[in-house]
């Protein structure tokens, strides 16, 4: 009776919820104490009862309990238990039930982090959170209900889909939907906000911590699904712009702008509109995402293919929440008074174009992954935007972006010239020229493509993102003060917001860097390769030794031997797999990869030729672990930024009376 426990916990949480999105959202609006303070248990219950469905589907996979129709089309009994319980978001009702889990999870977090803040505006808070909730349980329980009977029972399971079999799977969704399902936190701050009619800083300074956490998460869940597309489709890359790699980058996109706008909103107070439309965007963009996924309009290998009723609801649900707050937001926005001054050449000012740049760049992502489908819905012919698009639009876009990151470190608020940026920017100018300059000159030329002036480009842009950031480091710590403090103290007096700065900013530089080699400088092959034989691929030999048959927990494959040696001697032995899964009789290629600081040697095995010849992708690609590196660092800084003790003393030294108080004191400077 397990799954029947699901079952109802879904219906209690659906009802909490209910109570959640009415209650306290009336108390605010007639003053009513006692229906706001409903607002903390109500988001306590839900989140129990949500997790306790997510417990019952969780273990009737790890029980195999096929008389469950989600669990007989996801698992197998020789599943090995790992992937019995990442099989649980495996498919479509299963990962919606985790979203709906992580979203009453932020839920429970916004409301026991929030106690010294206004009470109604809490309230409001937590009740558009509840909305939310209402429309994805309810999705839950009458469209997609992941307790569903299968009698009688399947004897078997057909298996989780091979390409989900892997280890990054048990990280990558949760990571993912937990940047996802924390934008609606920003969302509902904004919402709250406008509802009020108090569109100060005060909302901007509460959202920025949770903003923050959420584009953490997300800058790590898509690290970790472009390291699975990399190592586990056998693509010898590292993002393709599938639709569904787009869904999860825009509203990185549309964060990010989000993260440095709430600087401005917060610090300077300018920026009320635009910050809370950024919020509005960033959340709508992770709800279409779901749309896209799950709706079946995608042909991706990442995509749930489902039923159309299910894609009209969530369609449905989008437009619903979209629409509305888009409403909100004009009916109030010509009430917001104009923030502070500043001048055109100000870091308020270069912050903004920096905006524009990361929002136009989203919307070009956006046009490019929704242009196929809208031409097949009006008729017209079936067609597939492809990298040559997004390269052509996107890049011209963010190159701007960076450069102007860091002239924005150095630039002060209201107002700054130039000949005080020039002093400030020409020893990081001139390092990131002859950086670049020495990069290029040590780097091996093995590649004709390496040595185009886009590369050299890239190269630059690389140099300068982190050599700015290291000015910004040095005038900020070098020296003494007015006070005659020396640069060692004051290194220990700087916030944790300013060096999570740094090390996002730096980490950009290092992902430009690790993008440019990786692209320029790779070598690849794809042929027919026969025992015994050599083949040099970017200065490494690769010889196929011998291929035998192993066996998995539910696969059988043929794994080849592939020595790697350079200048005769042997670096290592890959070993790459051709497998067959069992259950589905699905061939599925396991890529090897040897990865080191400066180079990845990547074997890919595909159809046998003959008893003695393979068809093989071979491919060396250069500086491939300074992308890993360079996004895990932009995530770190996030985090740490998050860790700043400032956001905790700003909400302890006032208590607000009022839903609209402003709180005096500055935020950290977080991004």
């Amino acid at each position: 009776m397990i799954p029947e426990v699901g079952v109802f916990a879904l219906v209690l949480a659906l009802l909490v919820a209910t109570v959640q999105a009415v209650l306290p959202m009336a108390g605010a609006h007639w003053g009513v104490a006692g229906w706001m303070r409903v607002a903390r248990p109500a988001a306590a219950l839900q989140c129990l009862f949500a997790w306790l469905a997510f417990a019952c589907l969780a273990q009737a996979f790890l029980t195999g309990d096929f008389s469950v129709r989600y669990v007989a089309a996801n698992s197998h009994s020789e599943l090995p238990a790992i992937y019995r319980f990442t099989a649980v978001w495996g498919s479509h009702e299963g990962s919606m039930l985790l979203w709906q889990c992580l979203l009453s999870g932020w839920t429970l977090a916004v409301a026991l982090c929030s106690r010294q803040l206004p009470p109604a505006y809490v309230a409001r808070v937590l009740a558009v959170m509840g909305m939310i909730s209402v429309g994805l349980l309810a999705f839950l329980l009458f469209l997609s209900n992941p307790f569903e009977r299968l009698l009688p029972a399947a004897a078997e399971g057909r298996d989780l889909n091979p390409l989900l079999q892997d280890p990054g799977m048990v990280l990558h969704p949760p990571l993912l939907y937990m940047g996802y399902v924390g934008f609606s936190v920003a969302f509902a701050f904004g919402i709250a906000a406008l509802l009020s009619g108090e569109l100060n800083a005060a909302w901007a300074r509460w959202s920025r911590p949770w903003t923050l956490a959420a584009w953490s998460f997300l800058t790590l869940g898509i690290l970790l699904g472009s390291a699975w597309a990399y190592y586990v489709l056998g693509w010898g890359g590292w993002w393709f712009w599938d639709p569904v790699e787009n869904a999860s980058f825009m509203p990185w996109l549309v964060g990010t702008a989000l993260v440095h706008s709430l600087i401005v909103t917060d610090q300077r107070g300018a920026f009320r509109g635009w910050t809370v439309l950024l919020a509005i965007a960033a959340f709508s963009l992770s709800l279409l995402g779901t749309f896209l996924v799950r709706s079946g309009v995608l042909t991706s290998v990442h995509a749930f293919a489902v039923d159309p009723g299910r894609g009209l609801y969530i369609l449905c649900f989008m437009v619903a929440v979209v629409g509305g707050s888009l409403l909100l937001y004009g009916w109030r926005a010509p009430t917001v008074r104009g923030g502070g001054w500043f001048a055109a050449l100000s870091r308020e000012s270069l912050l903004l174009v920096n905006n524009v740049l990361f929002s136009t760049a989203a919307l070009a992502v956006l046009i490019g992954t929704l242009y196929p489908l809208l031409l097949d819905v009006l008729g017209g012919d079936k067609i597939s935007v492809g990298p040559p698009y997004f390269e052509a639009v996107f890049v011209p876009l963010v190159v701007p972006a960076l450069m102007l990151m860091g002239v924005g470190t150095m630039a002060r608020f209201k107002r700054s010239t130039l000949p005080e940026l020039g002093r400030r920017l020409r020893w990081a100018l001139a390092a990131s020229g002859a950086s670049a300059l020495l990069l290029a000159a040590l780097l091996p030329r093995g590649s004709a493509a390496a040595w185009t002036p886009l590369s050299a480009f890239g190269l630059l842009l690389a140099t300068w993102c982190v050599c700015s950031t290291l000015a910004h480091a040095w005038q900020r710590l070098a020296g003494a003060d007015e006070n005659g403090t020396d640069w060692r103290h004051r290194i220990t007096r700087q916030p944790r917001g300013w060096w999570g700065m740094l090390l996002a900013h730096g980490g950009i530089g290092l992902f430009v860097f690790g993008v440019t080699l990786a692209n320029g400088f790779e070598s690849r092959r794809e042929l027919s390769l026969t025992l015994d034989q050599t083949v040099s691929v970017g200065g490494f030999d690769f010889q196929l030794q011998h291929v035998d048959r192993t066996t998995g927990p539910n696969y059988d494959a043929q794994r080849g031997h592939v020595a790697v040696s350079r200048d005769g001697q042997l670096l290592t032995l890959l070993r790459p797999e051709k497998r067959q899964y069992r259950a589905q009789a699905m061939p599925l290629s396991q890529a090897a990869i040897d990865t080191g600081l400066t180079r990845d040697l990547f074997v890919a095995l595909g159809e046998p030729v003959d008893a003695r010849t393979w068809t093989a992708r071979i491919q060396v690609k250069p500086f491939m672990s300074w992308i890993w590196i360079g996004c895990a660092l932009m995530a770190a800084g996030g985090l740490l930024a998050l860790t700043d003790r400032r956001y905790r003393a700003t909400a302890r030294r006032r208590q607000p009376a009022a839903s609209g108080a402003t709180l005096p004191g500055r935020a950290p400077e977080a991004a």
